[in-house]
């Protein structure tokens, strides 16, 4: 997490993150494509290399949505007892489009976070 914070204003990481917006300025793009980062922003310079979200957002993305659409497909089938096709017509593609409209969100709230509570991976502590 390089560079002079100084003089950029405090940005809110969740709406940072929501917007994909970059973490210091809020003005850069967080993405270049749909969920890969470039090398820097193109406003403050700030450079993504901190950024390591690894597999949090697909678990996040699949714990909520799977909650959701579990919960939705097993209230429709109490009330109506439709057949299995009617399933599969309702809920896969549901969960296709929650899950990838919320993999952005959640991974652009996790970067900003990671970049505003400074967080980094964590070290064996060997001055012992």
């Amino acid at each position: 997490m390089s560079g002079d914070k100084a003089h950029y204003p405090p940005v809110d990481p969740i709406s940072a993150g929501l917007r994909a917006r970059c973490p210091r300025c809020g003005e850069g793009r967080m993405f270049k494509g749909f969920i890969s980062l470039p090398e820097r922003c193109g406003v403050c310079g700030l450079d993504y290399g901190f950024a390591d979200s690894g597999d949090g957002p697909a678990v996040l993305v699949m714990l909520l949505i799977g909650f959701i659409v579990v919960g939705l497909a097993l209230y429709v089938e109490v009330t109506f007892s439709p057949a299995l096709w009617v399933h599969l017509l309702l809920w896969l593609p549901l969960s296709i489009v929650l899950c990838l409209g919320a993999l952005r969100l959640m991974k652009g709230v996790l970067i900003a976070l990671q970049y505003a509570n400074k967080a980094e991976e964590g070290r064996l502590d060997t001055d012992a």
